[in-house]
């Protein structure tokens, strides 16, 4: 109800007018007692005349409160019909005014208000004009006090409908934001599974290709070295197909398939493994830990091994090395991971943006707070490979723990 009268405010100044002149009719429905003023037509005529200015009492209440009170004079003056119990008209056009106007204005207007309906009744000369006085200025004195209620009430109201406005403006904005980050976290998510596929048979990709290849020439000169060749591939293409189907089986979510495997992600423990498998490739691996090893978390260890793997392929792809070597060093807040060769390597600039190896190398860091360095090996000859890993202290609390 509320809100239909607010949406049409017109209707709602017209109903109040209409309720105003029907009680300012009541007495002009009963009958009259002897002597009283008659209740002629040009009186009612008038008494409309002093309720008709409440239809546009909240656009203009200052006006309709002055035409009010100048139709009550002149209904006092023209015409000497029928009063009324109390000023119904004045009443809510003061009330109105109470409601409806700024402060400065307002505070004037209803004191001069006051003033006029006091003047108003002393100057009648009744016998009771003190008690008639009071009651005027009550009355006056209260629709006053119940205009500056309801204005209270209006502004607490709209403060609240604005809060709430605030409030699902804010909401729509953090599910924009939850779904926005959500987007990238999916983003995120698809980019490290591409970079873990990538690895994966990148890596498996490489060593049987280079087996392969040698398999024939092995067969001829050395046919032992040709077996030992044909059971890495196998090796290699179990291994990678293992992982494959582990990563899958995680996507698929599918914990009753019995072919899905839930193996943990690869650890540093597994990189001797890793040095062996890409050896029988034909490349003397030499693999070394310094400093004091420790635990690490697995996710940066599963870090450190992808980018070992990353740099063993990048090696037996590209590199046409006969030794290479890996080496870890174990520091309190990182470890380095060191991959050379002697192969004939790239110059710096070139090596850092060529392929997606190296880049997946350097995403892979970033995300630890890391850095990479790749470029001519120490000696000039061959590549190196230099990987800095840092290890936060949540991170090293939690593995404590």
């Amino acid at each position: 109800m509320g809100t239909t009268l607010r949406a049409h405010p017109w209707a709602a100044d017209i109903g109040v007018a209409l309720l105003v002149q029907l009680v300012v009719s009541v007495p002009w429905l009963i009958p009259r007692p002897a002597g009283s003023s008659p209740a002629t037509l040009l009186a009612y005529g008038l008494t409309a005349l002093t309720v008709l200015p409440l239809v546009w009492r909240r656009r203009a209440p200052v006006t309709v409160l002055a035409a009010v009170l100048c139709a009550q004079v002149l209904y006092g003056v023209a015409a000497d019909g029928p009063g009324q119990t109390l000023p119904y008209t004045s009443m809510v056009a003061l009330y109105s005014l109470a409601a409806c106007t700024p402060s400065p204005l307002r505070q004037v207007t209803g004191g001069l208000t006051l003033a006029v309906a006091a003047v108003s009744v002393v100057g009648r000369g009744r016998d009771d004009w003190l008690r008639e006085l009071m009651l005027t200025l009550v009355v006056f004195a209260a629709s006053y006090a119940f205009g500056r209620l309801t204005h209270t009430r209006q502004a607490y109201t709209r403060a609240v409908e604005e809060r709430a406005r605030a409030v699902e403006e804010r909401s729509a904005e953090l599910e924009r934001a939850n779904r926005i980050e959500a987007e990238q976290a999916a983003a995120r998510e698809r980019a490290r599974i591409a970079r873990e596929m990538h690895d994966i048979l990148s890596h498996a990709v490489s060593i049987m290709v280079v087996q392969a290849e040698a398999g024939p020439v092995a067969v001829r000169v050395a046919p032992e070295r040709a077996e030992a060749a044909f059971d890495a591939i196998s090796e290699t293409g179990r291994e990678a197909m293992t992982q494959l189907r582990q990563m899958l089986g995680l996507l698929r979510d599918a914990p009753s398939d019995p072919d899905v495997s839930r193996g943990p992600q690869p650890t540093i423990g597994e990189l001797p493994r890793l040095v062996e498998r890409v050896g029988r490739s034909g490349l003397s691996v030499a693999y070394e830990t310094t400093g004091r090893p420790h635990s690490l978390p697995p996710v940066l260890e599963a870090t450190a091994y992808r980018i070992v793997q990353e740099a063993l392929t990048n090696i037996v792809k590209h590199a046409h090395a006969r030794h290479a070597r890996v080496r870890l060093h174990y520091q309190e807040q990182e470890l380095t991971l060191t991959i050379t060769d002697d192969g004939r390597g790239r110059p710096g600039p070139a090596a850092r943006t060529a392929g997606h190896g190296l880049i997946g190398i350097q995403e892979r860091a970033a995300a630890h707070g890391g850095s990479v360095t790749a470029g001519p090996g120490p000696d000039g000859t061959g590549f190196s490979v230099r990987a800095v890993l840092l290890i936060t202290p949540a991170e090293a609390s939690g593995v404590a723990s």
